[in-house]
């Protein structure tokens, strides 16, 4: 009797289940694969291309420079005063430092090619992200995921969000605030 009634429950969990995954739809996409094909991609990868080669010569020039500089100096050091030595060391620190700014002026975290790279490729993504939410709308899909990489939610269906319950559960922030942010978003 205890298995009849042990088969029953598990059965009407599978039921549950069952039911649940068919309430929902899900499905993926492959945002490398669509980028790589499309054009405006691939014109904002050739620019960055151009742009990152250009300034990197321009770093090339600069730090053959200051090689030459250094190799002076060692070459000449003995024939130069302390207080010659010292002027000479402090140009060649300032020219070091220099180079060391615009390496991260120009490569570093939020440098130029880092915004360039934005400014070009939010096209781009926008135009993609438009097509995954007409796609999703059209194909009723709740979510869809991105597995060119980490696992990325590209789309959920908003009427999904539990945010706003976690939020409130915690005693953190307005409910309403979120509505009112997403409500800015559109």
């Amino acid at each position: 009797m205890k298995r009849i009634v042990v088969k029953l429950i598990l059965s009407y969990i599978l039921l549950l289940c069952t039911l649940g995954v068919h309430a929902q739809k899900f499905g993926y996409i492959d945002s490398d694969l669509i980028l790589k094909k499309m054009p405006e991609y691939k014109k904002a990868e050739t620019e960055l291309a151009q742009l990152s080669q250009k300034w990197q010569k321009e770093l090339d020039e600069m730090k053959i420079a200051l090689d030459k500089m250094q190799a002076d100096y060692r070459a000449e050091e003995v024939l130069f005063t302390d207080d010659m030595k010292k002027e000479r060391l402090d140009t060649i620190a300032s020219k070091e430092r220099k180079l060391k700014e615009q390496q991260k002026k120009t490569f570093g975290f939020e440098g130029l090619l880092f915004l360039k790279k934005q400014e070009l490729m939010k096209p781009v993504q926008d135009k993609l992200y438009d097509a995954v939410e007409k796609i999703a709308k059209s194909k009723q899909l709740q979510v869809i995921f991105d597995r060119s990489g980490d696992l990325l939610m590209i789309y959920a269906n908003p009427i999904h969000d539990y945010t706003d319950f976690v939020l409130e559960k915690l005693g953190i922030g307005d409910a309403n605030e979120k509505l009112e942010n997403n409500e800015n978003d559109k």
